[in-house]
């Protein structure tokens, strides 16, 4: 039973399930914490089998509900079956959470161009809806149903050689609007988060000395944020008081859109 239903404050996600995607690492683990310790309960998934595993396995020691799945974003059918399974573990779904990605930078006329198209647009993006779809049967039965998809500032503005990533990610804004409108009508409520520089495994290789002159220079407050601030927007979106913020683009950037230069 959800939280509304028993009664419980809106500003609780306390008894809802949460589907969360890349929950191994990064983002999607921190999203995994913060809403088993809100406690929902968490279904995983990630290609890191293992990995994600032993991050369920970390939250139910500490007396939290969650279970992980290996799960590849760009298998539609695998797709099908672990969002059903793990409707049928928690009996229900209440919120999803679209964050599985990768990177690649590809110039335009390299010879690898077509393959990083196809890989970003099949995890980024075309995952994103067929997740829904899956999805969609049990979030229509929840009193609190909630999408947040998960895109990048590089949807608002790009970096060279990374035209694959952006296109992507600015269908991630275009599909979260569009479903917004669409699902609306039946209480379902679609977001989505636009995350800045973040210290996650994306951005590690990195060097230390880049990162910190990149982040004085171009966000407002001077540093790359943590994956656990995101974390914290996209619960935020999926609280059931958060009933009227449908088809919203929030970047979560340090206030790196902000700045002119």
């Amino acid at each position: 039973m959800s939280a509304s239903a028993r009664g419980a404050p809106g500003r609780s996600v306390e008894g809802l399930t949460a589907f969360i995607t890349g929950a191994a690492s990064g983002m999607g683990r921190a999203t995994a914490e913060v809403f088993a310790a809100e406690g929902a309960h968490v279904a995983l998934s990630d290609i890191a089998g293992e990995a994600v595993g032993e991050v369920a396995d970390d939250l139910v020691h500490r007396g939290l509900s969650a279970e992980a799945w290996m799960l590849d974003v760009a298998d539609g059918p695998a797709i099908a079956t672990v969002v059903a399974a793990a409707a049928a573990r928690f009996g229900g779904l209440d919120i999803v959470v679209n964050n599985a990605g990768v990177s690649g930078f590809s110039a335009i006329d390299s010879d690898d161009y077509e393959h990083v198209w196809a890989r970003a647009l099949g995890v980024l993006l075309t995952a994103h809806q067929r997740i829904v779809r899956a999805a969609l049967p049990h979030l229509r039965r929840s009193s609190s149903p909630r999408i947040v998809n998960i895109a990048s500032t590089e949807a608002l503005g790009a970096t060279a050689r990374d035209s694959a990533y952006a296109a992507a990610k600015a269908g991630v804004t275009g599909l979260t609007r569009a479903l917004a409108v669409e699902l609306g009508r039946e209480g379902i409520t679609v977001n989505c988060i636009c995350p800045g520089p973040i210290l996650t495994g994306m951005t590690e290789a990195i060097p230390e000395a880049d990162r910190a002159t990149f982040a004085k220079r171009r966000t407002a407050l001077g540093r790359y944020g943590r994956p656990d601030e995101v974390a914290h927007m996209t619960l935020s979106l999926c609280l059931p008081a958060a009933s009227y913020i449908t088809g919203a683009v929030i970047p979560v950037d340090g206030g790196l859109m902000a700045r002119n230069a």
